[in-house]
């Protein structure tokens, strides 16, 4: 949530463009108690928006790990780096296009049920044309289905990286979309169409903002101030993706990052907290309604929604404010639900 690689870090203080990460389907209960399931798109979202605000504030190179700066500095050495006289495609226009089939190129394994999916671009030059807090649909009819599958996922890759593009997606139960997706294997394809755009962001929008998750080619900009602190909740600490993207920008901008984990079922090594979203951990992370220049950007399933902020409307409208911030004091205007 807001230029592709803004809103991502993490430290653990006190304590899955998105819901669009989430498959639909028929889901089993989780442990989200009377608030249903732990949501897993919304960390997607806000990682977008963390690792744009690293990219603001350091560079484009910020959210990169050694090896892939190394990578960078051979491909420059070769002279295959950005050139000004060869401008890059954007592989997502929006408007009239329709969808685009990309094919895979490879898979990772991140946990029991997440994999990380590259799918690569036509052309080695291409970009995503994507932003922050932006997002693609995936398009998938089997044989055998009516009528196609379609869902909303947010790359986790930079705006500006050229020649493919990264998601890290979980399998549900009965999901099928992220079955099929788990199912696919390199060279098969893909159909996407997109941006879908949600929040617009620019730098030092709001002087702090929280994001509220359940279950990430900018230039450089220094002027970026924008504090941040995330709310993420799990089931057990395995579930917490992108943990270590985010501890590395939280050693890297200690007085800007913090993360607030809470773990349905915590080891008993386990210091931070426990169980769902409640409005002690919102008392201890968010800044006082009466406080000015602040944000909250809620991204889960729906009774995290319905228990937090209150549903939106459609997928348009924000609708009204109610749950837990309302009753806290917070306004409207104060609350972004994606």
């Amino acid at each position: 949530m807001l230029a592709r690689q803004a809103f991502k870090t993490v430290q653990p203080l006190t304590q899955n463009i998105r819901l669009y990460a989430t498959d639909g389907g028929v889901r089993q209960r989780r442990p989200w108690g009377k608030y249903g399931a732990y949501g897993f798109g919304g960390i997607f979202t806000f990682w977008v928006v963390l690792r744009g605000i690293a990219v603001y504030q350091m560079g484009p190179d910020a959210v990169l790990s050694p090896a892939q700066k190394a990578a960078k500095r051979k491909e420059e050495a070769a002279g295959k780096a950005d050139s000004s006289d060869k401008a890059s495609n954007i592989v997502f226009k929006g408007g009239d296009q329709g969808f685009v089939a990309l094919k895979l190129e490879s898979v990772e394994q991140i946990n029991h049920n997440t994999k990380k999916f590259r799918f690569a671009f036509p052309n080695p030059d291409d970009v995503s044309g994507l932003h922050t807090t932006s997002a693609l649909v995936t398009k998938y009819q089997g044989p055998e289905m009516d009528k196609p599958v379609i869902r909303p996922y947010t790359p986790t890759s930079p705006d500006d990286v050229k020649g493919y593009m990264d998601f890290v997606i979980k399998k549900y139960e009965n999901g099928p979309m992220s079955t099929h997706i788990h199912n696919m294997e390199p060279p098969q394809r893909l159909e996407f169409k997109g941006p879908i755009s949600k929040y617009p962001w620019s730098p030092n929008k709001h002087e702090t903002i929280t994001l509220i998750a359940g279950g990430t080619g900018i230039t450089p900009n220094p002027e970026d101030k924008t504090k941040v602190n995330l709310i993420y909740g799990n089931i057990a600490e395995e579930d917490i993706l992108l943990k270590q993207e985010f501890q590395h920008l939280e050693n890297m901008y200690p007085q800007r990052f913090r993360a607030f984990y809470m773990l349905d079922k915590p080891s008993d090594a386990w210091t931070q907290g426990t169980g769902h979203v409640n409005k002690e951990i919102l008392k201890t992370v968010l800044p006082e309604p009466k406080e000015k220049d602040f944000k909250i950007f809620v991204c889960g399933p729906p009774g995290m929604y319905k228990a937090v902020s209150g549903m939106k409307k459609s997928p348009a409208e924000q609708g009204e404010l109610s749950g837990m911030l309302k009753e806290m004091g917070y306004s409207e205007d104060q609350v972004y639900k994606f």
